[in-house]
């Protein structure tokens, strides 16, 4: 679960203790800020230092990850140049989302049909087959046990 300490100390935070504080190793938020998704203040000797406002990116990119989004969509939601710009790329990956909760509620409806299934083999129940039917549609094939 991504969460943020209210009371961290208001200085700015190393990449160690950014790292340590969402379990990431370093060399993530290294590559998050290669891929443009951070951009940490620099100091002395080019060291990073990582505000609130990073923490709060780095929280959005660990949500959008949790969510199936690649980096390259995180970047895109994340860096979006205008207003309506932002607002086009966040209803595209709103509706891409919802399209992959419907999946995901769809298989959790299958496996709870399986495991509640008292046939031997669930797979044979017409149950379970009812809800595999949207997937296989109006094919004519014949079932196995027609089979010559």
């Amino acid at each position: 679960m991504v969460r943020l300490n209210v009371d961290m100390k208001s200085s700015p935070l190393t990449i160690g203790q950014v790292a340590a504080h969402f379990d990431l190793p370093t060399r993530v938020l290294r590559h998050w800020e290669s891929e443009g998704l951070l951009s940490p203040a620099r100091v002395a000797g080019a060291r990073r230092r990582y505000t609130r406002d990073d923490l709060y990116r780095v929280a959005s990119i660990l949500r959008a990850k949790q969510a199936g989004f690649p980096l390259s969509d995180i970047r895109e939601m994340l860096t979006a140049g205008s207003p309506p710009e932002r607002q086009r790329v966040l209803h595209r990956h709103h509706a891409e989302l919802r399209s992959r909760m419907a999946n995901l509620q769809a298989a959790m409806a299958l496996l709870e049909g399986a495991i509640s299934c008292t046939h031997e083999d669930f797979a044979t129940c017409p149950r379970y087959q009812a809800q595999l039917e949207e997937m296989v549609g109006s094919v004519s094939v014949p079932r196995r046990e027609s089979v010559a």
